[in-house]
């Protein structure tokens, strides 16, 4: 091993911070049981011995999108012949279905960017959740969608903020962030928020004691570079805020988008060394979630060897990763999740959305 891998491997022991020239000489390393030996040992540190799901029901409101960017094989225009959109009936009927399992914790919400629907509709299926569903934690649109709904309504990024939170909504997930380079934002999806105003964004949320996520697409035209600049920027931001509950690893499908034929799906390989250089660099992050619905149960299984200490959770019905052709499951039963971390000798735990434990098993 040479010299610069060794300083690496002797700041993640004393519990140091890893620079941007550190994470660069990592993805340039392919001893991948090394890398994976030097993530566990910043997650045992970091996370200790539990591997955390939850049980939880997504509901996509639209793919009918403005963005329509490069990488997406979900968002559609409004005469497609694969377009819906759901009615509040429709949201309601849907969770409450999900509901009668008595386990059921949250409700995770994203949708495309209607173009006709006004923020009000959003805040009316909120209300209207809140209002069925009261026990149920609503996890509901990314900062993407935040930002469109202001640029929509004319309102502040707080002020839809507040709406959101007066009408029911209790956290975010971290979708949209993509890869946080302009560079890459204006090539693949330049109608989206630009890199600095997802980050503001999200300030924003964290500033009002809302939790979110964080995550990173990779595989498709950003450089290991960005990559690492990505995880900077977050890792930044979360030294600013502490707002983040959790960090996703989503590795690009290109099936039926834009780039299509144009890139090949991430190797496995690239899979792990990503999950385990993102623990590595994300040294303020307790929580790294190896997402099995864009991973596939088996690789997500092995990517906690390699950093994460979070397997998602049943989801049932999950619609984005799938349209592009993610082959896993749309549903896991907990039973199933259970033995696949214990499977690897860690102790599955369920969580609510807040990271707060539900049951040790």
């Amino acid at each position: 091993m040479n010299e610069v891998l060794v300083n690496i491997e002797n700041k993640v022991k004393n519990g140091q911070r890893l620079t941007k020239e550190d994470g660069l000489a990592l993805f340039a390393c392919n001893d991948l049981s090394w890398l994976g030996y030097l993530a566990d040992t910043a997650r045992q540190r970091i996370s200790g011995g539990f591997v955390y799901f939850n049980v939880n029901r997504h509901i996509n409101l639209t793919n009918i999108c403005t963005s329509r960017c490069k990488f997406c094989a979900f968002g559609c225009d409004k005469d497609s012949r694969q377009a819906y959109g759901m009615s509040k009936a429709r949201a309601l009927e849907i969770a409450k279905a999900a509901a009668q399992d008595p386990d059921l914790k949250e409700l995770h919400i994203v949708s495309g960017l209607h173009p006709e629907w006004p923020f009000e509709y959003y805040l009316d299926i909120i209300r209207a959740l809140r209002a069925e569903l009261p026990h149920i934690h609503l996890k509901a649109f990314t900062a993407i969608e935040i930002w469109y709904f202001a640029k929509i309504s004319g309102k502040t990024v707080a002020e839809v903020l507040q709406a959101l939170l007066d009408a029911g909504m209790n956290s975010m997930p971290g979708g949209g962030a993509e890869i946080l380079s302009d560079r890459v934002r204006s090539q693949v999806c330049p109608e989206k928020a630009n890199s600095g105003e997802w980050l503001e964004v999200t300030r924003t949320a964290h500033k009002m004691g809302i939790r979110s996520n964080a995550s990173m697409l990779y595989g498709h035209i950003e450089t290991l570079e960005e990559r690492i600049d990505h995880l900077i920027s977050l890792r930044t931001l979360q030294d600013e805020t502490d707002g983040f509950q959790t960090f996703i690893c989503f590795p690009f499908h290109p099936g039926n988008t834009e780039l299509e034929g144009q890139i090949t799906r991430t190797s496995v390989w690239d899979d792990l060394k990503t999950m385990a250089i993102s623990r590595l660099m994300l040294d303020n992050f307790k929580n790294i979630k190896a997402y099995w619905i864009m991973l596939t149960l088996p690789i997500a299984q092995l990517a906690l060897g390699f950093g994460a200490n979070d397997i998602d959770g049943t989801v049932s019905e999950e619609k984005i990763m799938h349209a592009a052709g993610a082959k896993s499951s749309k549903y896991l039963s907990q039973e199933t999740l259970i033995n696949t971390i214990r499977q690897t000798g860690r102790i599955p735990v369920e969580r609510d959305s807040m990271y707060n434990i539900v049951k040790v098993l």
